[in-house]
């Protein structure tokens, strides 16, 4: 099978395209026919060597797919041949990726995907989906009283995370770095977007906020954590998205007082029971309309690098 695959970590230009030997699925394994995968920054991340486990060799990149089941393993109990599937989770902690034409996955990776959604929206919601669903859910407990700020309001992310928290029912206030973003950030459904270039975002929040938000989705690697804690309200939940290198100052008096929670977490440490659950609402919200999958750029499986 086509593959786009490393055999050592480092720059896109490492990145092979061509033949390797197309996997078999073990006994809870389900084979996978790739109709799309989608691009994330983790994987970028995990090519350039960032990861702290060993990956296999050769090791095909990406995390999320798509597609149609063409052959289950002996234990596999869910799945059958011919269902079409989307999964993310893949091409981390020793997993092979999703950059082929074929990928076996643990079935316990793995959801049916609804008959009127198409594999490249299933591929484009499946990492950045579950991230906002875990954080969202899982850990703010986000609620239709709420106002959330969302840093980047048009970013892979925090477009699931704008369009899940007005789901929920909840008031979005985002940021945006151009009039274009802002607008695109408009048609998800931001009742107020700030632009971060024009006005101070700190300043901005204050305004649309006198009483402070409820929740912060914060997605910058660097966090400005003092600015954070200053516009939220009292009880509220703070979502972080930084990098483990991240050593930003931590205004523990402020943050004690206002009794606030932060939360911080990598989606691939979830269980599976966790990632279903993220699915079953993903599932139900793309068959509906109510999320739009983000995609940016359309490219064939041989232009990976």
């Amino acid at each position: 099978m086509n593959a786009a695959f490393i055999t050592e970590c480092g720059p896109a230009s490492n990145i092979q395209y061509g033949e390797i030997q197309r996997p078999e699925p073990g006994p809870n394994q389900v084979l996978v026919r790739t109709g799309a995968a989608a691009l994330n920054p983790v994987d970028t991340y995990i090519r350039n060597g960032a990861n702290y486990w060993e990956l296999p060799n050769p090791f095909v990149v990406g995390c999320d797919v798509a597609g149609t089941v063409e052959a289950v393993g002996s234990d596999v109990t869910e799945l059958s041949v011919g269902d079409r599937v989307w999964g993310t989770n893949q091409g981390l902690l020793g997993r092979q990726g999703t950059f082929a034409e074929y990928c076996a996955i643990d079935q316990e990776w793995l959801y049916k995907t609804p008959e009127n959604v198409t594999d490249e929206d299933a591929a484009a919601c499946s990492l950045v989906g579950v991230t906002a669903h875990l954080g969202l859910f899982r850990d703010a407990k986000i609620n239709a009283d709420d106002t959330i700020f969302v840093h980047g309001g048009s970013g892979g992310v925090g477009a699931m995370v704008l369009q899940m928290a007005k789901i929920t029912g909840a008031r979005v206030i985002t940021s945006a770095g151009s009039q274009e973003k802002a607008e695109r950030c408009k048609e998800l459904g931001a009742d107020d977007v700030i632009l971060y270039k024009e006005e101070n975002e700190t300043e901005a929040i204050a305004r649309l906020a006198p009483e402070g938000v409820n929740v912060f989705w914060e997605t910058l690697r660097e966090p400005d954590l003092e600015s954070i804690v200053e516009v939220m309200a009292e009880r509220g939940r703070i979502v972080i998205m930084a990098g483990r290198d991240a050593r930003p100052p931590f205004p523990v008096g402020p943050f004690y007082v206002k009794g606030l929670h932060m939360f911080g977490f990598v989606m691939f440490k979830a269980p599976p029971c966790e990632l279903k659950a993220c699915a079953d609402d993903i599932n139900n919200w793309l068959s509906s309309g109510q999320l739009k999958a983000q995609i940016s750029h359309r490219l064939p499986l041989s232009d990976a690098a």
